[in-house]
């Protein structure tokens, strides 16, 4: 699909299955339309993955897996491969951007400054590859032991709306640097970059069945997809729920989980930060992506001295994000994905008015000249709010924020840990001993100490209770893409007969 500059209107192209190298046709029923959330237009039409489909995808990767050209392929030789992909990534940023940006909404400048970061995961992944040592474990006897490991086969991969080609790309890289092949099943808001991802690195020499796509519902393709008896591994980004669904499935199999769910992120503030760094945090965490990310800094916990002032800044510097076409670079917040989310973001704002909360700006739709048919949403914050309150404890998914007093910091961390939901918390303070103490005492998988937001390849990511298992990047990642087999090899020369001599020899199990 070439898109313009500033796109009026693409005609919509019909898209099938990406499976052994090449689209083909799937589904059995009718298209699903593919919207640009800024307009409401129709830009692609996908098909809903019957059994049959994703059965013809696994078949595929299995024979990949097993086959000459990926399996028997050395380390050294998928390491290069897999840096020659990422030079093909960076070559097509420009188009990929843009796609990506008509797909799912977010600003051009924003999709541009996270798409670039991501060659550097295959890059990073290629090196793991390259730097992999097995080990040699001492044990009692004349005994060598060492470990063998190898590739685990089929990752199942179902990624979400909010950031398609990041979310992709962060499974992808170990994926491919482990010798491992894997079908993805994009959100059906949001498959067009994972399609034209999977067409560039076929055209750049990845072999045919090591990256294939099956398009359609969560629901149905999805589950499908989870459920299926040959995945090795299963790792989802999505809601808390969708993963209970798609992990007991894949736990049938015994397949290897990761899965990224829900948030409700804590950003702790305390007096001695400075308010108005704290308040550029809190806008740049609230409503990056228009506030769709599962790290989103939705649940601000201020401290009392200051908490007034944080509200009112908080407040004016809201109020001048400029909403507007995501292809305009003048344009910061554009819309959430779909009618139905705007519906659910304008709902928690109901909620907010009847628990008693006070709406400080925001909380209805936007209008946008010469988008009226778009999903926007003006950013929202509410203040005084409290923990039994809906919008403190539940996921929105947009961009909306809450802003609760704490009195000190065993107070913060009450009001921080009292959640279902366990990924990221954030603290403000120049304190350095309260940081780290604050960090370690925080229910979290990620904590940002005077930041938001950032995340590396090297740096395990993901979360814990309602949040969900695993990790991604990082040696974490890398490691669980593999099966560890235990080698013991007898050194001794002495003749072993236990049914002779029982009695005077050690029992070895």
């Amino acid at each position: 699909m070439n898109v313009p500059s500033k796109p009026a209107s693409i005609d919509a192209e019909i898209h099938g299955n990406f499976i052994d190298g090449r689209e083909v046709e799937a589904g059995n029923g009718a298209m699903l339309d593919v919207r640009n959330p800024a307009t409401g237009d129709v830009i692609a039409r996908i098909p809903n993955s019957t059994a049959e489909d994703i059965d013809h995808a696994m078949k595929s990767a299995r024979a990949a897996f097993e086959g000459k050209a990926w399996g028997g392929m050395d380390t050294r030789a998928r390491a290069r491969l897999v840096n020659r992909l990422a030079d093909a990534f960076e070559a097509n940023l420009d188009s990929l951007y843009r796609l990506e940006t008509l797909n799912n909404g977010r600003p051009i400048n924003e999709t541009r400054a996270q798409l670039s970061r991501l060659p550097d995961f295959f890059r990073y992944f290629a090196g793991l590859a390259l730097s992999r040592r097995d080990s040699v474990i001492p044990v009692e006897g004349a005994y060598l032991n060492y470990t063998l490991r190898t590739p685990i086969g089929i990752v199942a991969n179902c990624t979400p709306f909010n950031h398609p080609l990041m979310i992709l790309c962060k499974s992808l890289a170990v994926v491919l640097a482990t010798g491992c092949v894997t079908v993805v099943k994009p959100s059906e808001y949001t498959p067009l970059t994972t399609l034209r991802l999977a067409q560039i690195f076929t055209e750049a020499g990845l072999p045919p069945g090591v990256f294939n796509i099956v398009l359609g519902l969560g629901q149905s393709a999805g589950k499908v997809l989870a459920e299926h008896g040959d995945i090795n591994k299963l790792v989802l980004t999505g809601g808390t729920e969708a993963g209970r669904i798609a992990g007991s499935a894949a736990a049938k199999v015994f397949a290897h989980q990761t899965m990224e769910l829900g948030g409700k992120t804590p950003v702790m503030v305390f007096d001695d930060f400075d308010v108005d760094r704290a308040v550029n945090y809190a806008a740049f965490g609230a409503f990056i992506g228009a506030g769709q990310t599962c790290v989103c800094a939705s649940r601000h916990i201020v401290q009392a001295s200051i908490y007034d002032e944080f509200v009112e800044k908080l407040k004016a510097k809201t109020r001048t994000i400029r909403i507007g076409d995501p292809f305009d670079p003048n344009t910061q917040l554009g819309p959430v994905i779909s009618a139905r989310q705007r519906d659910r973001v304008l709902t928690y704002a109901r909620y907010g008015h009847e628990d008693g909360a006070r709406l400080v700006t925001g909380g209805v739709a936007a209008k946008v000249p010469g988008h009226d048919n778009g999903y926007f949403v003006e950013p929202t914050v509410f203040a005084d709010v409290k923990s039994d309150m809906r919008i403190f404890q539940e996921e929105v998914f947009g961009p909306f924020t809450s802003v609760t007093p704490f009195k000190d910091e065993a107070d913060a961390l009450r009001l921080a840990n009292d959640s279902p939901f366990g990924l990221a918390a954030a603290i403000r303070t120049r304190d350095v001993a309260r940081a780290h103490r604050v960090a370690a005492a925080v229910k979290a998988g990620i904590v940002w100490i005077n930041d938001h937001h950032r995340l590396d390849p090297a740096s395990p990511w993901g979360g814990v209770d309602d949040s969900g298992i695993g990790r991604e990047c990082g040696t974490e990642s890398f490691d669980d893409h593999f099966n560890t087999k235990s080698v013991m090899v007898a050194t001794h020369e002495p003749p072993f007969d236990w049914y002779r001599d029982t009695a005077s020899q050690k029992r070895l199990n």
